[in-house]
């Protein structure tokens, strides 16, 4: 994978040429919607212990996307998310040469009792006190927009938890921390 060894190291989005830039991993975040609410967790391991999030994962070869949104949510907190819709994606590479690429989707109901697991701590929160500074710190800037039905695309460059860059494209409008944050919904 020579792209992905060129990206490693590299601090600046504008530094990585990512039409030929291929994730070392592919998942997914969902985000299940219940009026005013959404879904989140407090993830328990992995990547992101400790962060709050949506519940997600990686993808098993050969799985779509949705397929393994739907996976994950049953696997980390026992319900099946209902009527998904796809609502962006994420790229991210982190200094170290580890990449990752993530389709975020919403649900808009779900079957089932939610628990538990030995992945994450469920967590249902009001849309208006999303706990963005128990998060990674892109969610900030697209999730806002992916919980309005917008479906932003990002690019990020992260050292371990601290991000360096970013860049994202919100309804053909294009921002980066040099320009201006992207204005949320």
């Amino acid at each position: 994978m020579p792209a992905v060894r060129e990206a490693a190291g590299k601090r600046k989005v504008a530094d990585i040429d990512w039409r030929s830039w291929r994730a070392v991993d592919k998942a997914t975040l969902t985000f299940v919607l219940d009026e005013e609410r959404v879904l989140l967790i407090r993830k328990k391991r992995g990547l992101g212990a400790g962060k709050v999030n949506g519940p997600g994962g990686r993808l098993e070869p050969g799985e779509e996307p949705i397929v393994c949104a739907v996976r994950e949510v049953e696997e980390e907190v026992g319900i099946t998310p209902l009527d998904l819709e796809y609502r962006g994606e994420n790229l991210f590479q982190f200094v170290d040469g580890y990449s990752i690429h993530v389709y975020a989707f919403t649900a808009c109901g779900y079957r089932g009792e939610l628990r538990e697991t030995e992945e994450a701590t469920p967590m249902w929160t009001d849309l208006d006190s999303i706990p963005y500074d128990e998060m990674w710190e892109d969610d900030r800037l697209w999730l806002p927009h992916s919980l309005s039905g917008l479906k932003p695309q990002g690019r990020y460059i992260f050292d371990g938890d601290r991000m360096l860059d970013w860049e994202l494209e919100v309804d053909g409008e294009l921002y980066r921390p040099e320009r201006q944050q992207p204005a949320h919904p």
